[in-house]
């Protein structure tokens, strides 16, 4: 079953922010951290419940090669992106996003 991918505003945000962090430390790597993202979406796409619940039916994928999280319910067909967290931050930061 093939779902739609939604991204909220504020993954949006972060992750744009996290995209313009490391291309300021390396130019290419903040494409590079967008592969693996894109890379990591893609697992979620394909089996959204084989990763574990972390908070209140949230679930989270690591990010290959980044300190970064992706926090995601699903719902029916749709998948939801509430945050793209680095893994050092607070995570009560997320844990009200719904």
């Amino acid at each position: 079953m093939k779902y739609s991918v939604i991204i909220r505003p504020e993954a949006e945000t972060e992750l744009k922010d996290a995209f313009l962090w490391y291309e300021k430390q390396n130019r290419g790597l903040g494409f590079e951290f967008i592969r693996c993202v894109d890379a990591a979406l893609t697992l979620i796409n394909r089996s959204p419940l084989i990763y574990a619940e972390v908070h209140n039916n949230i679930r989270r994928v690591l990010v290959r090669k980044f300190p970064f999280e992706i926090f995601y319910i699903t719902d029916e067909n749709k998948i939801v992106v509430l945050a793209v967290f680095h893994a050092k931050r607070n995570p009560a930061h997320w844990q009200e996003r719904r």
